[in-house]
């Protein structure tokens, strides 16, 4: 029974049922062909009146019935689609309608076919894309639509606006979407796919990288009184820290760094490790506290490539019950080449540290880790390669007569660090093991990848089969409906080197899975699986060791079932081959898998016997034979896998081809395969979204970059294709559900990839609606995210088919191969899965396999092949030719004859068609260098089909304009002429070098479509003449410039040549018979004048070991230019005489079309010989170009004034920290106040502080306490505070670009700066004096307090980077000279600058508008360069400061280094030998050094820092290099810094020889301003700014005095206003500089805090240098007195008693325990904890109170040179022992007082809690420095057996700071020695040794212990003894008494 049922289809509802149709097979079974037209039925059953039309066939599987036809069925479905989508998007166009196609036409259309959407066709000049990477598809109209043949594809923009408008009815423009109707970067054709141009292998090759790690801290380390190391081991490398003793918290502080030079895979596996072992000496490696890994890789998917002073959590491998061992606080960072890492800035770090919030993990993992086993199972394997010589076989098969697999392989899999191995299975080729590896590690493990390799087992050397990777992040989920890591049972496939086996394989690299395989090696059966350990469970094993057990085997079937996979290959063209393999025949090999391999497929593939059915045809198997006519017993086909061998013919010098002419040789493979092609169609709809949506992006980038209008709209439609092919998905991928191979991860990763693109889907919908002209920039960076996640769902990690390889033999060598991936080429019935290769032309690039394809040999073409492949399943595979260009006729191998399913042998091609091509190659830039003068003799080599033709050369060049025809003639294409207009072959262009010996070399590739026109077409627009566009050309990976081209193919039609457009350009006289580009083609030119300013050259390196004498410089731009004059003697002044010169040209109207402008450097010698000695292209002439200025814009002289104003603020606005700027108000923008204000408000705010006592009074910093550092770490908080609000406030980067921006255009941008200032303000204000410490300031407070210093601005990069390299109107060129490095490690543009070039252009069109040349002062021999500086010589003092250097690269084997400075400038060199600094990476300069220099011939500074060794030379660890003069003629004024504020005197004094009243007058004066006008004072006018501030000055001695300087820095400050002259002027600032090494380029070596000043000789001298040195630590006595202890827990049992005592001891240290350890008396025998000291510690120590570090200088060990300086912190350790005689002292509890915030002590004993010290509770904390002395009891704590804290004792002490002075003048005694001793304390008499005084002892024990019981003793004796003797008188008594007595 048939069932069809018919839907109308709805896109929001679902779809409902129209009706059904029935029928029953049996007619079509007996006829095999029916027709019938039919009513349908509705649900009811009920006759409806639609009716369907329907054709049934049928075919037994034996063929009895009938065969199929050609034209049967052929894409019907495909056919509806393709007129749904026509009709959708063709509303578009006008004129359109939707297209009409005759039924059943053959269609059979790529996906692509939408793409541009709008006539598929040429190009209309005005919206014209320029660039473009790769023309390769513009798509032509479909042969079917004759009417839409010359339509526009790119429309006028102003079309689209219309009709949008007409569309929408009056749509909101900015709803309006475009589909791709420019054709910029599309490459959609219906029968070829894209070529891909990127030609070298990438992976595989070496880098450099370097991983720095700084172990700072640790804290809360599990265990009791340990000596703790941190060892840090990357991959093999390990280092270890110092030791620090007895201490739970250590502080480290080291740096360590650890170079590498492998391949990106290898770098990104390697582990690091941070672990802490306890007590490691020389003799014993010590006992592992817990150690944390990661892998290199998740470090560098960091931002930033670094993990910033994070907390690694430690836990033990061996014990997994334990819980976590406490945490290590590090820096992580690995830097590739060329990455620049940001490292936040390095300063008094010391803000509490929330540990839990700071863990070292990656966004996403959670804090808690559980412990998880990995199960690896290892099934089997098959398909492996002979791994051994079969010469040993051959001699054991004639002994023994046994015939052996050669090959013993097992599987090793790596995963974190660890390896685990199966058993060796013994000669087999299809090895089964059924084994699993266990790992245990924590989950989510922080390593990404897990590594499984094959390897064979030898007695010598065991070597890799093949390597899979298992990336955990595709197989698992962590999302909250996520999934664990699970995989397979699922076969992966490996690749690697060529299977024939040699000894030495040249490629085993490609076995240990780096770089590309290059052919199958084996594929392996495996699954995964992940357990989460409940670690609580007492039967776990708790180590981590990898364990390897048997694995229960799985069903064969698991992996789906086996089925026939049919490939099929036809080749239409070989061309490019090598001349290296021209002489011998050379033949193609096509393998999937083993299938198809003759040469070396060895182990063959079994064929699996499918189970016998009745009817079933005999099955046979698969014969290994390739020649063609031999056939099956059955007549089944046999694989014909290679072409037959064919000699190639040449085509020019360099290449040959094989000369297939009409007939094209034909391949096919049967294999066999399991069943999983859902998996791959999946990936297919993914990958056919993803290319989709990055030709969108393309698109959209490129029509911003070359300014399109309305990129939004294109990016709209982009988003709308996005939304629809991912609700395309859901529907598609989850059809086929039910099938039993399905995997866990099938499942899971189908739900997840459907969640994630659902959830795409809508993003995109609602992106879409966001999209806005000023948001596109933004919204691209999203849209490329959806790219990278598309393209991360769509890899498939479990393979199914292998990969197709292409491989071309000569000789049965194997030369060359292609891989295509098999997905790419999978048939599928449904076109979204359809593979992008499927059915299609494919033009691939063979190349040289693994190593030897690397560098200049892998950029050359070995073959390039048209190839057309097919692969599906046998039963599909009736349309495999579809997609071939029609015409051909079939050639089958003699058994096939009959059969219409055979494939051919070979096709022969009956049409062709005849074309002239013509290449309009117009010019090239930006080329690559390929001579040693810098330059190229470039000419570019055109190959179209077999023929190939070149331009002429041009000498010494990059920037070569050919102007050049190059007509093809007599081009034979196969195939039908339509078919060809909309397919045609690609021409490759290639560029070489010519050199006057030896070949030419090789400079770039790239591809161009031509555009066609067919006999019976017109030549007129808009399709022709076409237009010049450009082709980016790449040589390897790498870009290397662009090509300007067009490219025409024209058909000749029956009358011939006659026919063509005319070739009728001016044929040039001079360069004979070549033609020009014809004028239709070339750009429209005008007249533009260059002008250009020669400043002066320098550096020049020697030339030919000759040194540069007499330099020239020759501007030259489209074959015009300009020469400078001669510098006569560049030693003396290497600046030129004549200014500036100017030459007119003819540029293109397009500023896009520009060509570069060429500066060359030529050295003038005798005899009128010239050497070049330079080269420099600018490449873009945009930024040069001038540009009047906008009429409109709003006038400056206005008469309105704006205020700006510096007075001091009334205080209550400080509470308030806003500044209020509305648009209408004056920017009234307040600044800073001088000293004596603040003083005052100070007092006023001190009065308001008197009734909140929250807060102990801070004092007053006192004037002579305050120096430059107290500034520089000020400066240092407040931009740390404006780091942490930018994150806070997280400004959005786009408001800071405009800012930027603002900096340049003054006019409308004030509303801007006044938002701006206010910003600035709000920072300033936050951190002002609050009244006490707001909510959550607490231990804060005291630092928030900072408006009391000045301050400077610390920049954290250099400060060109801020002023935009100073390069306002003064440029710097780059003189280059000599190759282009050869592979990516090659000479650096570093290496190849032989000097540099100053000057500037200007760029204008020939009338000048008049205003320019009318204003003031305009000189006419200056041109466009008025008001610019003389050039001679001058004399100037530079001054350089350096502050201080962090992160220093260590230059000694101890892991530091001992650096000094050392400056160069000129001829003067200073090296600060005998100050170096010993064993520091961090060391504090603070030098400054003065040095005279004379500009131009020393302007290029270099401050170098030096490591200086005992013997040897002094290593250099890095410099940098300043160009000062770029900095002293800058208008941004960058000799002095301004400061923040004007005083005389302190340390904050002014240091520039000028005041600021006379810079601003000498600035007005050179920017023509008007003004400055002081007065009334406090005033003064500027222009129309008016700024306030200030009148006074308070000198030395308090005398106050009337000044202008005030409201004179107050402008300056705000200079950026003042309209049209106005730019930012330095402030006063510390600069940081990375340090770079030669040796190892682009990777920095450390960085340096300096800044420079410079002062003209001229002028009147500047005052001495400020004074920067280190600040001395200050000494201190620290006076420590323990007093009592409390409730310390009992240790020891008495030997006679058994009673529970402690000997008690206090220990305590300031610095370490080895320095300065002190201990009091032993308090011997205390029963209850109570122990009575009164002793005195000393402890004298130097500190730093800026960085609140204790500083110590101590010899490193015995045989140290010097001592070396620790910065420790100031951490007071106080701890109680236990003594004992015979053993160690036992350790009771400690706490550790930070003095600068620790708790405050409690009153008594009792108030004295545990949670003061573990902050559990808040408690005020005090600093020692501050309070000076402080008394109170404080809690020790111990961790007990679970790792937790508990109280062990209390202990009462003093704690009182003096100075050194007040110490000495107040000396106290030691312990309780004179001076000032302290009493004996009160003991009981317990406290003594008992084998002293047994008596005593006894008489204590026996009292203290049982003085109760003896007196209850006593009394019930006395008790007793009275009752007996009452009972012993009582009868004599009642004797007595009876008788009367």
């Amino acid at each position: 029974m048939l069932e069809i049922q018919i839907f109308n289809y709805s896109k929001v509802f679902s779809n409902k049922l129209i009706g059904t149709f029935r029928m029953v097979l049996q007619k079509v079974v007996e006829e095999n062909h029916v027709e019938v037209t039919e009513t349908l039925i509705d649900d009811n059953n009920a006759i409806i009146k639609t009716s369907l039309c329907v054709e049934v066939r049928y075919q037994a599987t034996d063929g009895k019935v009938g065969s199929w036809d050609d034209g049967d069925f052929l894409g019907d479905e495909s056919l509806q689609e393709e007129e749904k989508d026509s009709q959708e998007t063709d509303g578009l166009l006008p004129g359109s309608r939707p297209s009409s196609r005759p039924p059943g036409e053959r269609s059979f259309r790529s996906k692509g076919r939408e793409k541009t959407k709008g006539g598929r066709d040429g190009e209309h000049k005005a919206g014209r894309s320029v660039f473009s990477a790769m023309k390769l598809g513009k798509n032509r109209p479909h042969k079917e639509d004759p009417q839409r043949q010359d339509e526009p594809a790119v429309l006028e923009m102003e079309d689209l606006d219309h009709l949008a408008i007409r569309l929408g009815d009056g749509l909101d423009p900015d709803s309006v979407s475009l589909a791709s109707v420019t054709a910029l970067t599309t490459n959609v054709s219906n029968k070829r796919s894209k070529p891909d141009i990127k030609m070298e292998p990438s992976a595989g090759r070496p880098m450099d990288y370097q991983v720095s790690i700084t172990v700072i801290e640790a804290r809360q380390l599990v265990g009791l009184n340990m000596d703790p190391v941190v060892c840090v081991e990357v991959g093999d490398d390990k280092k270890y820290t110092s030791m620090k003793e007895s201490t739970n918290c250590p502080y480290y502080n080291e740096y360590f760094v650890f170079d590498f030079h492998v391949s990106p895979d290898i770098m990104f596996d390697k582990i690091i490790k941070i672990s802490v072992i306890h007590s490691k000496n020389l003799l014993r490696s010590g006992t592992l506290v817990g150690s944390f890994k990661m892998d290199v890789g998740t470090v560098y998917t960091q931002p930033e490539h670094q993990f910033y002073h994070k907390w690694a959590i430690l836990s033990d491998p061996d014990d997994i019950s334990a819980g976590l061992k406490g945490y290590v606080k590090c820096d992580v960072a690995v830097v590739g080449k060329g990455d620049n890492i940001k490292t936040p800035h390095k300063a008094n770090e010391t803000e509490e540290d929330d540990i839990e919030g700071n863990l070292l993990l990656p966004e996403g993992v959670p804090a808690e880790r559980q412990w998880a086993r990995f199960y690896v199972k290892i099934y089997r394997a098959e398909g492996l390669p002979r791994m051994n010589t079969s010469l040993m076989a051959n001699v054991k098969k004639a002994f023994i007569g046994e015939n052996k697999d050669l090959v013993d392989p097992y599987v090793q899999v790596f995963f974190a660090g660890q390896k685990g191995k199966t058993s060796v299975q013994k000669s087999s080729y299809e090895p089964l093991w059924n084994e699993q590896v266990i790992f245990t590690d924590l989950f989510p493990p922080l390593c990404k990848r897990m590594k499984v390799q094959i390897r064979d087992s030898d007695k010598v050397n065991d070597v890799a089969i093949g390597t899979h990777f298992i990336d955990l992040r595709k197989i698992s989920n962590d999302g909250d409906r996520g999934f664990l890591p699970t995989l397979g049972p699922a076969w992966v496939n490996m690749y690697g080197s060529t299977r024939n086996y040699t000894l030495l394989d040249e490629h085993q690299d490609l076995n240990e899975g780096l770089g590309e395989g290059v052919s199958f090696r084996a594929r392996l059966m495996l699954a995964l699986a992940v357990e989460i350990l409940d670690t609580s469970n007492p039967e776990l094993t708790s180590s981590t060791e990898v364990q390897v057990e048997q694995a229960t085997p799985v069903s064969e079937s698991c992996t789906g079932k086996m089925e026939e996979f049919f490939l099929f290959g036809a080749f239409l063209e070989a061309s490019m081959i090598d001349r290296k393999n021209g002489d011998k025949p050379v033949t193609f090999e096509v393998t999937i898998g083993n299938y198809g391999n003759e040469v070396d497929g060895l182990s063959r593939p079994q064929r699996p016997r499918p189970r016998k059915e009745p009817g079933d045809e005999e099955e046979v198997d698969l014969i290994q034979n390739s020649s063609d006519d031999e056939g099956d017993d059955g007549g089944d086909l046999a694989s014909v896998s290679s072409t037959p061998p064919m000699r190639p013919q040449i085509t020019d010098r360099n290449y040959f081809h094989l000369p297939y002419l009409e007939r094209k040789p034909c391949i096919y493979i049967k294999s066999w395969w399991p069943d999983q092609r859902r998996r791959l169609y999946n990936a297919n709809i993914m990958d056919h979204i993803a290319d989709k949506l990055e030709e969108g992006l393309n698109d959209v980038q490129e029509m911003i970059k070359t300014e399109k209008s309305y990129p939004e709209r294109r990016l709209r439609g982009v988003l709308e294709e996005l939304s629809c092919g991912c609700h395309r998905f859901l529907s598609l991928a989850d059809k086929d559900q039910g099938h039993s191979s399905c995997t866990r991860l099938d499942r899971e990763r189908l739900k997840s990839c459907m969640r994630e693109l659902e959830s795409m889907g809508q993003q995109a919908r609602s992106l879409r609606a966001q999209v806005k002209r000023h948001t596109v920039r933004d919204k691209l960076r999203l849209c490329q995210n959806f790219l990278q996640k598309l393209r991360f769902l769509a890899d498939e990690p479990q393979h199914s088919i292998p990969d197709v390889f292409v491989w071309m033999m000569s000789s049965n060598k194997r030369v060359a191969y292609a891989r295509v991936p098999s997905k790419d080429l999978l048939f599928s019935i449904v076109e979204e899965e359809l593979g992008k290769d499927c059915a299609k032309v494919k033009t691939l690039f063979l190349k040289l396999p693994g190593k030897r394809g690397f560098g200049s040999a892998g950029w050359t073409v070995q073959a390039k092949l048209e190839l057309y492949l097919w692969l599906g399943l046998s039963k599909q595979r009736k349309d495999f030719l579809c997609g071939l260009p029609c015409g051909f006729e079939e050639v089958k191998a003699a058994q096939g004859l009959g059969l219409h399913s055979f494939p051919p042998i070979s096709l022969v091609y009956t049409k062709k068609q005849a074309f002239q091509l013509r290449a309009h190659m117009y010019q090239a830039r930006s080329l690559f260098a390929a001579d040693s003068s810098g330059l190229s003799d470039p000419f570019a080599r055109v190959f179209f089909i077999n023929q190939s033709q070149c331009t002429e050369v041009l000498n010494e060049t990059l920037c070569p304009t050919w102007d050049q025809m190059l007509v093809f003639d007599n081009l034979e294409l196969y195939g039908e002429a339509q078919e060809l207009r909309d397919d045609p072959p690609i021409i490759v262009i290639e560029i070489y070098d010519q050199d006057s010996m030896g070949k030419a070399d090789f400079m770039g590739r790239t591809f161009a479509k031509p555009l066609v026109k067919m006999a019976d077409e017109a030549y007129c627009p808009p399709r022709f003449p076409p237009q010049l566009e450009y082709y980016q050309i790449y040589r390897g990976n790498a870009t290397a410039g662009d090509l300007l081209a067009a490219f025409e193919l024209l058909q000749i039609g029956p009358a011939g040549k006659a026919d063509l457009p005319p070739i009728n350009g001016p044929v040039d006289v001079d360069r004979g018979p070549i033609m020009p580009v014809p004028v239709g083609i070339r750009p429209v030119l005008s007249k533009y004048r260059v002008e250009v300013l020669f400043w002066g050259l320098r550096d020049l390196k020697r030339v030919n070991l000759a040194q540069v004498d007499r330099p020239r410089v020759d501007i030259e731009c489209a074959g015009k230019g300009v020469q400078s004059s001669l510098i006569h003697n560049y030693k003396k002044n290497p600046n030129f005489n004549t200014l500036v010169k100017w030459f007119e040209v003819d540029l293109p109207e397009n500023e896009l079309l520009h060509p570069p402008l060429n500066i060359r450097v030529v050295d003038c010698r005798a005899f009128g010989r010239y050497t070049l000695v330079g080269s420099h292209a600018v490449s873009s002439l945009r930024r040069f170009i001038y540009r009047p200025p906008d009429g409109s814009a709003p006038s400056w002289n206005s008469t309105g004034e704006v205020v700006v104003s510096m007075e001091p603020e009334v205080p209550i606005k400080k509470l308030e920290t806003m500044v209020k700027l509305d648009a209408t108000s004056d920017a009234i923008i307040k600044v800073d106040v001088a000293e004596e204000e603040k003083e005052k408000e100070k007092k006023k705010k001190r009065k308001k502080k008197k009734g909140t006592a929250e807060e102990p009074e801070e004092e007053e910093p006192d004037e002579s306490m305050l120096d430059w550092w107290s500034k520089y770490f000020a400066s240092i908080d407040t931009m740390k505070e404006q780091l942490r609000q930018q994150e806070v406030s997280g400004i959005d980067v786009e408001d800071k670009e405009e800012m930027d921006s603002s900096e340049g255009l003054k006019g409308p941008m004030k509303g801007k700066e006044k938002a701006r200032a206010a910003k600035e303000e709000k920072k300033k204000r936050t951190q002002g004096p609050g009244p006490g410490p707001g909510p959550g300031q607490g231990s804060e407070a005291p630092e928030k307090k900072k408006p009391k210093i000045d301050e400077l601005k610390v920049y954290p990069k250099e400060l060109e980077s801020e002023f935009d390299n100073f390069e306002d109107w003064l440029h710097t060129f780059n003189l280059l000279r000599g190759k282009t490095g050869d592979d990516e490690d090659g000479s650096t543009e570093e290496e190849r600058t032989v000097g540099r070039f100053k000057g500037s252009l200007c760029v204008y069109k020939v009338p000048l508008p008049e205003d320019v040349s009318r204003e003031a002062g305009y000189d006419p021999t200056y041109g466009m360069f008025q008001g610019i500086p003389s050039n001679d010589p001058i004399n100037v003092l530079v001054r350089i400061y350096v502050v201080r250097a962090t992160d220093l690269h260590p230059a000694d084997i101890n892991g530091k280094a001992d650096p000094y400075i050392a400056i160069r400038l000129g001829k003067t060199d200073i090296r600060d030998k005998e100050n170096y600094i010993s064993k520091q990476l961090n060391p504090v300069f603070g030098k400054s050094f003065d040095i005279e220099a004379s500009f131009p011939m020393e302007s290029m500074l270099t401050v170098a820092v030096y490591d200086w060794d005992l013997v040897g030379t002094d290593d250099l660890i890095g410099e940098t290099k300043i160009d000062l003069e770029n900095r002293f003629y800058s208008k941004h004024r960058a000799t002095c810094g301004i400061a923040h504020t004007y005083s005389i005197h302190g340390y904050n004094i002014w240091r520039d020889p000028m005041k600021p009243s006379q810079i601003l007058t000498r600035l007005c004066k050179e920017g023509k301003v008007d003004g400055p006008h002081f007065g009334p004072p406090g005033r003064v006018k500027v222009a129309n700014h008016v700024f306030t501030g200030p009148s006074e000055i308070e000198d030395e001695n308090g005398q106050r005095k009337p000044t202008d300087e005030h409201v004179a820095l107050s402008a300056l400050r705000h200079w950026e206003d003042i309209p049209r002259v106005g730019c930012r002027l330095v402030p006063e600032h510390v600069e940081t500089r990375p340090l770079l090494n030669p040796d190892k380029p682009g990777i920095e070596q450390g960085r340096l805090e300096l800044w420079v000043d410079m002062f003209p000789m001229d002028m009147p001298a500047p005052g001495t240098p400020l004074d920067i040195s280190p600040r001395k630590p200050k000494k201190y006595e620290l006076r420590v007195i323990v007093w009592n202890t409390d409730e310390v827990v009992l240790e020891d049992d008495d030997f006679f008693t058994g009673e529970k005592s402690s000997d008690i001891f206090v220990r305590g240290w300031l610095k370490g325990q080895q320095e300065d350890k002190q201990d009091t008396d032993v308090h011997y025998h205390s029963l209850t904890g109570e122990g009575n000291f009164n002793w005195r510690y000393l402890f004298p120590f130097d500190y730093l109170a800026a960085e609140e570090k204790i500083v110590i200088s101590k010899k490193e060990s015995m045989f140290s040179w010097d001592e070396t300086e620790y910065k420790i912190p100031a951490r007071l350790t106080l701890q109680i022992w236990d003594a004992d005689h015979f053993s160690a002292d036992d350790f009771l509890g400690a706490i550790e007082l930070d003095l600068n915030r620790f708790p405050r002590g409690a009153k008594t004993a009792k108030q004295c809690t545990m949670e003061m010290a573990t902050g559990e509770v808040d408690v005020p904390l005090v600093s020692i420095f501050k309070q000076k002395r402080v008394k109170g009891w404080w809690p020790l704590l111990a961790r007990n057996e679970n790792d937790e804290f508990e109280l062990t004792g209390k202990v009462e002490a003093e704690l009182h700071l003096l100075t050194a002075e007040e110490a000495e003048k107040n000396p106290v005694g030691l312990a309780r020695n004179e001076p000032d001793p302290l009493e004996k304390p009160n003991r009981p008499d317990t406290a003594f040794v008992w084998f002293l005084n047994p008596l005593k002892s006894i008489k204590y024990l026996i009292c203290t212990r049982y003085k109760w019981l003896i007196i209850k003793i006593v009394l019930a004796l006395l008790g007793l003894l009275l009752l007996a003797l009452f009972l012993y008188s009582l009868p004599g008594y009642m004797v007595k008494k009876l008788l009367g007595a």
